[in-house]
């Protein structure tokens, strides 16, 4: 996920301050990058699927190259700056470009603005981000990361494509306009996500954890773009459903 990388500030106030430029971690970030390229791409050639696709990976790419940086001891500021530009092409502007090419454009002024209100809530949590690491609870995001933003954008437009559902058809298109306009602006929320960081995958385990984790493959392999879309819903809500739960105790 892209906010992994240690942003700028995070680096010079750490007692590492490297500013080299460091192979491993920085192939991971231009495959990455190159994913979302391709996703951009796609979608100007018709093939939403594939744009889709390219999405996700590039969303399990950017999840890898901020671990391979700190299991190897490679973060650098280069590769802080590097992933969080690669993080606006692939989770933002990409996103946002692909579904006004599928099913915005046909609304008009209304499309490009939702589009555009995508693309910017991308950039301001981004920036927000890399400005707020030291003092925010490492535990959750502020307002919902962009790379889940993204995967909720191409979950949808993938189960729309795999199950050949036009644009036109049963209002496609107005629930796109929704999502996008929905994921842009929870962007930009103060709602906490759940981060997953305090998961150490270094501690032993029951092995129910690895059964369970077994069942979760096979449960994707079953249907992965109603799955994986279900459950990048299931996210996507989850900060709403804590923030209220949170409300109602302290009420």
């Amino acid at each position: 996920m892209p906010d992994f990388r240690m942003p700028r500030k995070s680096l010079i106030n750490s007692e590492i301050r490297r500013r080299g430029i460091y192979l491993l971690p920085n192939l991971f970030t231009t495959a990455a990058l190159f994913a979302g390229f391709y996703a951009i791409v796609q979608a100007m050639n018709a093939r939403y699927e594939h744009s889709a696709v390219a999405i996700v990976i590039a969303m399990v790419l950017d999840g890898l190259d901020g671990r391979v940086a700190r299991l190897t001891h490679t973060q650098s500021e280069f590769g802080a700056e590097y992933d969080s530009l690669s993080d606006m092409v692939c989770f933002g502007a990409a996103p946002a470009l692909i579904m006004y090419e599928w099913a915005l454009k046909d609304l008009g002024r209304f499309g490009w603005i939702a589009a555009f209100i995508y693309c910017a809530g991308a950039a301001l949590r981004l920036a927000r981000f890399n400005t707020n690491i030291d003092v925010v609870d490492k535990r959750f995001f502020q307002g919902l990361p962009s790379p889940a933003a993204a995967a909720l954008i191409a979950g949808f437009l993938w189960i729309a494509s795999d199950n050949k559902i036009p644009v036109s058809d049963y209002g496609i298109t107005w629930v796109a306009a929704f999502l996008t306009l929905y994921t842009g602006i929870t962007m930009v929320t103060n709602v906490p996500f759940y981060s997953f960081k305090d998961i150490n995958l270094r501690r032993s385990v029951p092995f129910a954890v690895i059964l369970l984790v077994v069942l979760a493959f096979v449960l994707v392999s079953t249907d992965p773009p109603l799955v994986l879309f279900l459950l990048f819903v299931a996210y996507g809500v989850s900060g709403y459903a804590y923030w209220f739960w949170r409300w109602r105790r302290q009420a």
